[in-house]
């Protein structure tokens, strides 16, 4: 029998209440997953999880350790605390990064330094050579960094990679990309980190596009601008509201991105996202349309209980949704939790295929599993997905330069630099 591994959930925010603990809760079910830990920063958002109503009709019974305790002051913080909950973990079980894009680096590396593999929401960093370093001290210890893009896992976007790597489109030409998150973010805990100086639209969910057109084609993006258009929190902090990106590629194709905080929260729709690419070969074109927004289906509520508490709402279907099955309470099913669930998932094999080995054994085939995994290209991971840390390297650049465009050098020691 396969031991389960413990979960450390660093970061008690809406992605950790909307998709990462249902997706922990679920593994826990199947024997994957043993102890479950959240830490944040305070004790409001952990009270806000364990009181979730919806978690508490799907997982009846299941409960999480919070670091602090719920009894600790809501207006205390404790910025390092996860530092220390990390560093009492046995080794090699699983940390999940789920805390602002700045943080992303300090708080992988600090997993990686105590032994820990790791699943990080995207983007993993935001610079190059940091992915590069997390990387090589991965491959060392052996240990497992795998990196959200969920989109991977919809199986319209596994259909089209194999039809393009099958030649059915041609070659990618032109593309248009948009995702436009809700109004209400705004009054969440975005005000308080997505400012000018940190992160911006294309950067925080552009990337999921920018990742998922490198994923089916395989094509590099060579270069990038990004314009931002500037507004207010009701906090008053500034921060790039919208933006308009352009994405250049090695064989000459463009892809344009737009993205932003502003869908209407009456809007039927949870976002407004998709994706249209164009192809060309053997004096013919093909197309791509996938419309992210509109699944097919339909549900008008006696209630608003809409994302954004509307009643007539388009509901996704495929990303995440909590349906009926054959256990007790409900189970989160869509390419969200199958995307959680395949790094996890691969994590438990690799310790559960070691745990008889000798430790120079165990170190070798736990590297060659991380390589082999790298190679299938299916699982994000700092050795296959690094073409997004180039790109939102060069976005940042960009936009903090009025959308200037920003090169991608891949030979010697790739980097980024002005085009000018």
């Amino acid at each position: 029998m396969s031991k389960p591994i413990n979960v450390t959930i660093v970061g008690g925010g809406m992605i950790t209440q909307d998709l990462l603990l249902p997706a922990v809760y679920q593994l826990q079910r199947m024997g994957v997953v043993d102890r479950i830990q959240v830490c944040a920063l305070n004790s409001p958002p952990l009270r806000t999880l364990k009181e979730d109503q919806t978690l508490a009709q799907a997982f009846p019974g299941q409960e999480f350790i919070p670091y602090p305790s719920l009894s600790e002051p809501p207006d205390k913080v404790y910025p390092d605390l996860f530092r220390q909950v990390i560093a009492e973990m046995p080794p090699r079980q699983a940390v999940i990064v789920a805390v602002p894009d700045q943080f992303h680096y300090d708080t992988v590396m600090e997993a990686l330094r105590n032994d820990q593999h790791v699943l990080c929401v995207k983007p993993l960093v935001l610079k190059y050579t940091q992915t590069v370093e997390i990387e090589k001290l991965a491959y060392e210890k052996g240990l497992f960094v795998g990196v959200e893009y969920h989109k991977r896992f919809d199986r319209r976007a596994l259909i089209a990679r194999r039809r393009y790597e099958l030649g059915h489109f041609g070659e990618f030409i032109l593309g248009e990309a948009r995702l436009i998150e809700p109004y209400y973010y705004r009054h969440s805990n975005f005000q308080n980190w997505f400012t000018t100086d940190k992160t911006d639209p294309f950067v925080y969910i552009g990337c999921h596009y920018v990742d998922l057109v490198y994923f089916i084609t395989g094509i590099k993006p060579v270069e990038v601008s990004v314009s931002g258009v500037k507004g207010k929190f009701p906090n008053g902090n500034e921060g790039f509201l919208w933006s308009s990106g352009r994405v250049r590629y090695e064989n000459g194709a463009i892809l344009t991105v737009t993205n932003g905080l502003g869908y209407p929260d009456d809007g039927a729709g949870s976002n407004e996202q998709g994706l249209v690419m164009y192809f060309e070969g053997n004096d013919r074109s093909g197309y791509l349309e996938h419309d992210d927004q509109f699944r097919g289906v339909i549900h008008s509520f006696l209630e608003g209980i809409g994302p954004g508490g509307s009643r007539y709402n388009y509901v996704n279907p495929d990303f995440f949704q909590y349906a009926a099955w054959e256990g007790a309470g409900y189970k989160p099913v869509g390419y969200g939790p199958d995307s959680v669930s395949a790094t996890l998932n691969t994590i438990h094999n690799i310790e559960s295929e070691v745990a008889s080995m000798d430790p120079e054994a165990s170190l070798q085939r736990r590297r060659a599993i991380i390589r082999e995994v790298d190679e299938k290209g299916l699982i994000a991971t700092p050795a296959n997905s690094y073409i997004n840390e180039l790109v939102v390297e060069a976005a940042r650049m960009s936009i903090l330069r009025d959308g200037e465009p920003v090169r991608i050098v891949y030979e010697g020691q790739p980097h980024v630099e002005p085009r000018s």
